[in-house]
């Protein structure tokens, strides 16, 4: 890679190009984690160059960042229920699989139903859809700055900033103590952290922002801290615990959460620490040697969990370059990420998918095309040697055009 070139393109942007992650021993001081700024930087060029498989993501980038400007702040306050602490500041979900017993005349304890949504777990009650709808509009907002200059995007992302992690009133507190609750069995559970994943664009949206300096210095160090704190509570709490021992998704989007807020906040021992225990724990035991995640197609909607985990695991291999420590091709015994997103790319516009679905619409050839979407944009990234992965993607970018992934993973 051309970092001197690709240098003076940023600069001739009006960005710094101190935004360059060119080894390892600055990767603290960077601002950009999850994003790759090489690529972030050839995403303007192509909208430029009026690149029509990127103009309609652009567009709707546009589209998505002009509604979040009109959307009130966002508080862990709104919710209307309370969790066991009675403190509202304290995050609170209902585990999103678990419905009313029926045969109960109070429906309690709950029970399971794997793969069916309760849209009970997703109402204002709660704050689970909330905290999506948080991480969605300061990511579109932040990218919408970076792509048109419009400073007014990067103040509304820092007023719904402000609003989640400062302000007194509205703060939410670094804990999930009470994620995925479970009427009538449990106040909360560490399952309930996978929803703090969303807590990885937010980070990279505000690292994005930081040069519009539309938060204050002491706003920035209270964010950081906001972070350092809910790293501390992932590494040292039961509910951490029980995620970090997960075997699944879960377990890897622990890992992949340790890794980013320990970047983010500087903690890079920590982040090494995690990164290698994930290229052990994680890797090797998730992934077989065809690149099967069988604890993922075993499940009952097996295409999404599959890619979903691989969200994970690309989050991971990101953070690899960061630190200088080759996860993408880290593995044993015929094992790696390499295998499980080819085992991914032969499905896309290609062979039938073979494992039941809970629902016959997400086993057509159209859902799981749209499913893997960001999983090959990612591994056309990864593993430029592989040309099925760009082969893949390139079309997908045609078939499926107005993704906003295709502005965060543009092809060459």
């Amino acid at each position: 890679m051309n970092y001197a070139l690709v240098g003076k393109i940023l600069l001739a942007m009006g960005l710094s190009a101190a935004l360059l992650v060119a080894t390892p021993a600055n990767a603290a001081a960077s601002q950009f984690f999850t994003y790759d700024p090489i690529k972030l930087a050839l995403a303007k060029q192509k909208i430029v160059d009026h690149d029509p498989l990127y103009l309609e993501s652009y567009k709707t980038l546009l589209t998505q960042a002009d509604t979040a400007l009109t959307h009130a702040r966002y508080s862990v306050m709104d919710k209307t229920l309370s969790p066991a602490s009675g403190n509202k500041h304290d995050f609170f979900s209902f585990g999103p699989y678990w419905w009313p017993d029926p045969k109960q005349p109070n429906g309690l304890p709950y029970i399971q139903r794997d793969g069916q949504h309760n849209p009970a777990a997703s109402t204002e009650g709660t704050d689970s859809a909330r905290l999506g709808k948080f991480s969605r509009d300061v990511k579109v907002l932040a990218l919408a700055w970076y792509f048109t200059g419009e400073k007014k995007y990067a103040e509304k992302a820092a007023e719904l900033a402000r609003a989640w992690f400062v302000t007194p009133a509205t703060r939410m507190n670094p804990n999930l103590n009470y994620g995925q609750a479970i009427p009538g069995r449990v106040d909360g559970r560490g399952i309930g952290i996978i929803g703090s994943r969303d807590f990885i664009p937010v980070m990279d949206s505000l690292a994005l922002i930081l040069p519009t300096e539309v938060l204050s210095t002491s706003e920035t160090k209270i964010i950081h801290d906001w972070y350092r704190d809910y790293l501390n509570w992932l590494l040292t709490s039961r509910n951490g615990f029980e995620e970090s021992n997960a075997h699944n998704n879960h377990g890897t989007f622990y890992s992949a959460q340790v890794v980013a807020f320990a970047l983010y906040t500087g903690q890079l021992a920590i982040a090494k620490r995690e990164l290698e225990i994930a290229s052990i724990r994680r890797l090797n035991g998730q992934i077989d040697r065809e690149g099967k995640l069988i604890a993922e197609l075993e499940r009952t909607r097996p295409s999404s969990y599959m890619n979903f985990a691989l969200e994970a695991f690309g989050h991971l291999g990101r953070y690899g370059e960061l630190l200088g420590m080759p996860f993408w091709d880290s593995g044993i015994d015929g094992r790696s990420i390499k295998k499980a997103l080819l085992f991914v790319a032969q499905y896309v516009n290609g062979d039938t998918w073979p494992y039941k679905e809970i629902d016959a619409k997400e086993a057509t050839p159209d859902a799981i095309n749209q499913r893997a979407f960001q999983t090959m944009l990612t591994a056309a990234r990864a593993y430029p040697d592989e040309p099925i992965f760009e082969e893949k993607a390139r079309w997908l970018l045609k078939q499926y055009p107005g993704q906003l992934n295709a502005l965060i993973l543009p092809l060459k």
